[in-house]
């Protein structure tokens, strides 16, 4: 079993995130908005690296909560990467944003991105979710990516220019 991971999500997230045009992160230029051809990684769900990011991102979730719930200068675009059950892997991790937390211990937010596998879903849409769901979380500290410890895990899956081009922009929380 696998779970897809797409570095389209990744661009349009960094893309959105920085307010910088999508064809930066694009290969495929500008017009990959409208018609994504991007690879969607899959990541089995035994992936060593994977599940260690996603262990560290869960552990150090204290650093997201308490930047998104008191943001110092500087400091935007809060997100969670959240795990969606699908019928044809082990699930879709996608970003959300606008994350609210509810009296009763779930959460809610909205699609940072298209999902492939999650059929009547679209980016945007807005979805609910429990803290068991989340794998990761990353926020903008003065432009630089804090957390996204799922994204440094796929570094491996990524052209060295890439990777070095968001290694560029990521800082340690």
């Amino acid at each position: 079993m696998t779970g897809t991971w797409s570095q389209t999500v990744l661009r349009r997230l960094l893309a959105v995130a920085l307010m910088l045009p999508l064809a930066v992160f694009s290969p495929l230029g500008a017009g990959a908005c409208a018609e994504d051809r991007s690879p969607v990684i899959g990541v089995p769900s035994t992936d060593a690296d994977m599940n260690a990011a996603i262990a560290t991102a869960r552990a150090s979730l204290g650093t997201f909560w308490a930047s998104h719930d008191d943001p110092k200068p500087g400091e935007r675009n809060h997100a969670l990467k959240v795990r969606f059950s699908t019928s044809e892997t082990n699930g879709e991790h996608i970003w959300v944003s606008d994350v609210k937390k509810r009296p009763d211990g779930t959460f809610t937010g909205r699609l940072a991105n298209r999902p492939r596998d999650i059929p009547g879903k679209n980016e945007g849409d807005p979805v609910e979710f429990k803290a068991a769901d989340i794998s990761d979380w990353m926020f903008l500290r003065t432009g630089k990516i804090v957390g996204g410890e799922t994204l440094r895990a796929m570094f491996k899956s990524m052209s060295k220019a890439d990777a070095d081009a968001l290694r560029a922009q990521m800082e340690t929380p």
